[in-house]
């Protein structure tokens, strides 16, 4: 929303009650004990927006804060705070530009930049180099934190009103405390008003205005009277020139100038280089041409705005018959992001230069928003170092010799056979390494050293955790192992632990450990083709045997169940059918005998009846009619 009021005419019940917010004196006597009866100033409003802690500065908004950190003030600033030195205020950075043989731009804010000058991080360096900050030594810091400086002045107006006005208006090198003077200073205008300028170039674009920005003081003076033909009044801002125009000086979607990319990588020899040099040389020419057609209007402004980066800012300042000079009081950048050059671009800065911002915050909000920020400067308490206990370095294992080492690995060899069901190789494996004095007894425990989830069980125990069928078969029926042998106590207790409580109350064995059907099976079979060999359904505590007979009986009733199921599937197919209506089946129709023709035939047989295509596929019966309209167009064309 456009702000009510114009910067050179304010209303002078408001001009009144300003008073200016200086938010370095606030912070002194918000520092010190306040008196309940004590006056309360309120800080600045955009003291609690977004901001940058290296030039101590605050924006309105995002934008404009990222436009702020690629800016070379920013850049600049940051540089030297590394060295130790204190950053620089930004009209200061401008003085150091203007001093500087090759400028810079400090003020590059465009949020569709479309030239992008590759010389700035040279020109920074050269800036440092001249104020000899390189061979600085970093310097202990400050106890006391900097005000911030924000783009905007705001003033208050009791009870609930502030207004911003942009810095860059006020002239150079006025303090803080004389600004509410000078805006009342404003009020008052010459007797041929107030002009500025602005110009704006990028990526070849150009837009040039200039404008009355306060009324003559004969149209001040001129008695409002009810006559009849009254001369209409004259609006706030009225632009006097304006021009705009463009050259092409950049490829597309590429940025930076061709004279910035000869520099770097030398003369390009293309049609599209000389094309740019030309639209350079020939942009340089009209915006010094156009400069010397305004330089009597040029002279009577009060504020000249200029948004250029660094190649194109040496167009206005650097040539000899220029109208600007360099220590200009006048120039100004604008403090805020701009977009590309155009005459509603200009307008548009125009406006967002001489209208103030508007705020309604109260006192106290404005107070709380104040004491929060002083609150946040204050350097926050650093926590009491804690003593780090040592680390305990876990033992180093014992170096082992080559015979635990082929220990070790035949364990693991067999360990891998068992749990992947490899019976033939199993067998072949025990034959050559059961009677050697590592395994002994098939009953014999998976050592410590193996994996947790592996230590301390049996090879059939392994087996039947692993759902290995066909090894788990041979280990009881072949090799003897013995199913009634309990786990070891540190998986019950890991089973335990998991949650499942009967491992805490009973005794388990390999059957336990079966997670299919198949496998507790085995252990059945072998109970009942075995009974006598070992406790079956008391220590082993598989709970019932399985024989042959019982196994058949068991498929015959599953057979008698699947033919019963087939014989109701009919049953029902039968009564859908005999619910559904029995309609007349069609009379066949007469085959007919096809004729017999003499002599060669066409492609798709006769030209008669569906016999002919009858036995083709689809697209070949489209073809044959597609060649039978063919033939018929082209028999009625030669009537």
């Amino acid at each position: 929303m456009q702000s009510p009021y114009f910067l050179f005419s304010l209303p002078p019940e408001l001009l009144d009650t300003l008073t200016p917010r200086n938010f370095t004196a606030q912070a002194e006597v918000v520092s010190e004990t306040i008196p309940e009866e004590a006056p309360v100033e309120p800080s600045p409003a955009p003291s609690s927006g977004p901001g940058c802690n290296i030039c101590l500065a605050t924006f309105n908004g995002l934008d404009i804060q990222r436009a702020h950190f690629r800016s070379d003030w920013h850049r600049y600033n940051v540089k030297i705070r590394i060295k130790g030195a204190p950053a620089v205020s930004e009209a200061e950075f401008l003085k150091l530009v203007d001093a500087l043989q090759d400028s810079i731009s400090g003020s590059e804010s465009s949020s569709e930049e479309d030239e992008q000058s590759a010389s700035d991080t040279d020109a920074v360096s050269a800036l440092l180099k001249r104020t000899k900050l390189h061979a600085s030594r970093p310097t202990s810091p400050s106890s006391q934190h900097a005000m911030p400086v924000t783009a905007l002045a705001w003033f208050h107006s009791p009870p609930s009103t502030q207004i911003g006005v942009y810095r860059a208006i006020f002239p150079a090198d006025t303090p803080h405390s004389d600004y509410l003077s000078v805006v009342r200073q404003m009020q008052i205008h010459p007797p041929e008003g107030r002009k500025w300028a602005l110009f704006m170039v990028a990526g070849g674009h150009f837009a040039g205005a200039i404008a009355r920005v306060s009324k003559a003081e004969e149209d001040e003076d001129q008695p409002k009277s009810n006559a009849r033909k009254q001369r209409q009044a004259k609006p706030e801002i009225e632009v006097i020139r304006h021009k705009t125009f463009h050259r092409y000086t950049t490829r597309r979607k590429q940025g930076g100038s061709q004279s910035l990319n000869d520099n770097a990588k030398g003369p390009a020899k293309s049609a599209g280089a000389q094309l740019r040099r030309y639209g350079e040389q020939a942009l340089r020419d009209d915006i010094r041409n156009l400069m010397t057609d305004w330089a009597d209007d040029l002279n009577d402004c009060e504020r000249v705005w200029i948004r250029a980066n660094t190649a194109n800012r040496r167009i206005f300042l650097d040539h000899d018959d220029n109208i600007l000079l360099k220590g200009d009081d006048r120039l100004r950048t604008f403090p805020f992001p701009t977009r590309r050059p155009t005459q509603a671009e200009v307008t548009r800065c125009l406006n967002e230069l001489l209208r103030p911002k508007i705020s309604h915050l109260t006192e106290e909000t404005l107070l709380a928003q104040d004491q929060a920020y002083l609150a946040s400067l204050k350097p926050k308490p650093q926590p009491a170092p804690q003593k780090q206990q040592p680390i305990a370095k876990p033992a180093p294992q014992p170096k082992l010799s080559k015979e635990e080492e082929l220990a070790r690995d035949r364990w693991t060899r067999l360990i891998e056979i068992v749990q992947k069901n490899r019976l033939e190789a199993l067998k072949t494996f025990w034959e050559r390494e059961g009677s050697s004095g590592l395994f002994g007894s098939i009953d014999i425990a998976v050592p410590d050293w193996a994996p947790p989830s592996d230590r301390g069980y049996t090879l059939l125990q392994l087996a039947a955790k692993a759902s290995s069928d066909d090894v788990v078969r041979w280990l009881l029926d072949d090799a003897g192992a013995d199913p009634t042998l309990p786990l070891p106590r540190t998986q019950d207790a890991a089973r335990e632990d998991m949650g499942e409580n009967e491992a805490s109350s009973t005794r388990r064995t390999a059957y336990d450990l079966a997670n299919n059907r198949e496998t507790r099976n085995v252990f059945r079979r072998c109970a009942a083709t075995q009974p006598d060999r070992w406790d079956w359904l008391d220590a082993a505590r598989v709970p019932s045997i399985l024989t042959k007979d019982m196994e058949d009986e068991q498929e015959e009733k599953k057979k008698v169940k699947r033919k019963g199921l087939k014989e109701k599937m009919k049953e029902r197919e039968a009564k859908e059918r005999e619910k559904q209506p029995i309609s007349p089946s069609p009379a066949p129709a007469p085959i007919q005998t096809p004729k017999s023709v003499d002599g060669p035939q066409k492609l798709g047989g006769t030209s008669s009846g569906a016999n002919g295509v009858a036995g083709l596929t689809p697209e070949m019966r489209a073809k044959i009619e597609r060649e039978r309209r063919a033939r018929a167009a082209e028999a009625r064309l030669g009537r």
